[in-house]
């Protein structure tokens, strides 16, 4: 297994730090980071102010192409599924959505460019088993690396011919846990928010978690300025429980006295994903439970309608009950937004892409 993972590095796992010191003369790491990062390029032979001999060296102890694309979904309102696969055969998903569309004023200058966001896969597969994630049915297999995790955002950005200078979101809530994955994730974020290389802010990149307690708190001590989601989704320990077995090591009180101590931009505020689920989460009752729990918390609860899928025996909310719920929270002062469903016409709930192939293979 070791070894297999040896195999899996790639010039996409280094830190600018990490190839000055093994690249040499330095200068070169700053070049090749160019190359990647700003100008897209998957071919060393395409890098034109690097000598031949690097350029041998570099082909074959830094291998840079490590995945390829095997499909695409579109949907009618911009959002893109990629499904990826790597070289040992596994394959994630990634997400492209469209949040905003470009802005033209009457003679058709753009007067404000697309928005765009990110749904990026931290592992194949999961540990956690959410009730309601398709990503579960498939088990764990591994982690991905730090390199794989950056070469899902360099793949959608040169897929969508987004420019170096145009700044993008990144969440990390694609397939796996990304806490459960933890230095590979923090070294990605690194690596993306390097100002030679892709750019984005780390104030750009949000982790989602379905609320490792002792990683939160780890990652808060980190300081690196990433925005946190917490994947919360129910006001009780039983329910949650239900939806997410890890709650049983992770309650609901340990996840909140983690995020009290985590360290917020005054400008920021931690997201609570809240899942609604028909007849299970989406009263008023539960509303006012998430009123008391966030009770001091610098937070905005993001609804969210659950995504059915093939064999899951829970069903979408109506929207009547996402209103209701959504008001209850904003007459109660907490900040509360329905999700716009996204992908709904394509392989929506994380998971489909990979189990449509599965299936189709």
């Amino acid at each position: 297994m070791e070894q297999e993972r040896i195999k899996m590095q790639s010039i996409y796992d280094y830190t600018l730090d990490e190839l000055k010191n093994t690249i040499k003369p330095s200068f070169r790491a700053k070049q090749i980071y160019n190359w990647l990062y700003k100008k897209y390029i998957t071919l060393y032979q395409d890098m034109k102010n690097l000598p031949n001999d690097l350029k041998l060296k570099l082909e074959d102890s830094y291998p840079i192409n490590i995945a390829k694309i095997i499909n695409i979904e579109i949907s009618s309102d911009g959002t893109k599924k990629y499904l990826f696969q790597f070289v040992d055969g596994h394959t994630v998903e990634a997400v492209l959505l469209l949040m905003k569309d470009k802005q033209k004023d009457k003679e058709g200058n753009i007067i404000k460019s697309e928005q765009y966001t990110f749904c990026i896969s931290s592992q194949i597969g999961c540990k956690v088993g959410c009730s309601f994630c398709l990503t579960a049915k498939g088990g764990f297999i591994r982690d991905l690396t730090a390199g794989e995790i950056v070469y899902q955002v360099v793949a959608l950005k040169k897929d969508n011919n987004i420019p170096e200078n145009k700044a993008v979101n990144i969440v990390y809530m694609g397939m796996g846990e990304p806490l459960d994955n933890y230095n590979n994730l923090i070294k990605a974020i690194k690596i993306i928010s390097e100002l030679d290389g892709l750019a984005i802010s780390t104030r750009r990149q949000t982790i989602s978690t379905s609320g490792i307690s002792s990683k939160i708190e780890k990652l808060g001590k980190e300081n690196l300025g990433v925005q946190l989601a917490i994947s919360l989704h129910a006001v009780d320990d039983n329910l949650r429980s239900e939806l997410i077995p890890m709650n049983k090591a992770y309650n609901i009180n340990s996840i909140i006295e983690a995020v009290k101590k985590y360290p917020i931009d005054t400008r920021k505020k931690v997201m609570f994903e809240y899942l609604v689920i028909k007849d299970k989460n989406d009263d008023i009752k539960s509303a006012d439970k998430l009123v008391k729990l966030l009770s001091g918390i610098q937070a905005k609860v993001n609804l969210i309608y659950f995504n059915p899928f093939e064999g899951s025996s829970y069903q979408r909310p109506s929207k009547n009950s996402m209103i209701k719920f959504q008001e209850y929270l904003l007459s109660h002062g907490v900040i509360c937004t329905i999700r716009e469903s996204k992908g709904i016409d394509i392989s929506a709930a994380c998971g489909q892409l990979k189990e449509k192939e599965s299936k189709g293979k």
